[in-house]
């Protein structure tokens, strides 16, 4: 299993990108601003999309997508989301004023693009690649994502904050290769990680007390600006104990 980090910032900037990472050539986890690196023939190769919640940064390039692939595409474009996110996008998205809806287009029993409402605990089995969804606490209905392939697994947390279910349930995996995971902010922000329900390094670290596995662990989300202090102290409360990188743009990884 390949994994490619197209955009793994908590904003923008020149050479920074939004959440969107690349599982070997043909799903997307999460559809943010760094979608719009890939080559045409790389976008002719999507065929599903699995999005955590419907906040902007990881959503963006969906509708714009669909749109440049419109006249190319031999069968429609899956989004795999949590019902609460689906309705989102249909209500304030797709709804002929901000975008069309090609849930619709060309035609309702022909569409380009399909929507696929999950719930966590839902497993889809892709082409030999099992991805389940895992429930998380956001300010919205979000989710993980765990991707499963020739017996070894990918997490990705999408934005959480303190939870047990997360972990209770990778703890039931016998094993997890590489994990990402977002800190939003530096510590000194911590009660507006708190109220944005995002991680920051303190709380983070505390997390991972409760999880069994020690994966590859990818730092993503990181606010532009904050980068080094935010690493500085999540290599400082995690110590030696973990394998910590913080993700970028363009990278590649074999899982």
């Amino acid at each position: 299993m390949q994994l490619r980090i197209l955009g793994c910032s908590g904003g923008i900037g020149q050479q920074l990108r939004t959440s969107s990472y690349l599982v070997d050539d043909d799903i997307l986890l999460d559809a943010g601003t760094g979608v719009g690196d890939l080559g045409m023939d790389e976008m002719r190769k999507l065929r599903r999309i699995f999005i955590t919640h419907s906040h902007m940064d990881h959503i963006l390039s969906i509708p714009l997508l669909v749109d440049t692939l419109f006249s190319s595409l031999k069968q429609p474009l899956e989004i795999h989301a949590r019902a609460e996110t689906i309705e989102i996008l249909r209500r304030h998205i797709f709804n002929w004023k901000i975008w069309p809806d090609f849930s619709e287009l060309p035609n309702r029993q022909n569409p380009v693009m399909i929507f696929r409402p999950m719930q966590p605990g839902d497993v889809i089995d892709f082409n030999g690649r099992q991805i389940e969804m895992i429930d998380v606490s956001h300010t919205v209905p979000a989710c993980a994502y765990a991707v499963t392939s020739g017996g070894r697994t990918l997490v990705y947390s999408g934005d959480t904050s303190t939870n047990d279910v997360l972990w209770t349930r990778l703890n039931q995996y016998p094993r997890i290769d590489f994990m990402i995971m977002e800190s939003a902010f530096a510590n000194h922000d911590l009660q507006l990680s708190q109220l944005a329900k995002h991680y920051c390094p303190s709380l983070l670290a505390e997390d991972l007390k409760k999880f069994r596995h020690r994966p590859q662990l990818g730092i993503s989300h990181l606010k532009p600006g904050e980068e080094q202090r935010i690493m500085d102290e999540c290599h400082a409360a995690m110590g030696n104990e973990w394998s910590l990188h913080q993700l970028k743009t363009g990278e590649v990884f074999q899982i």
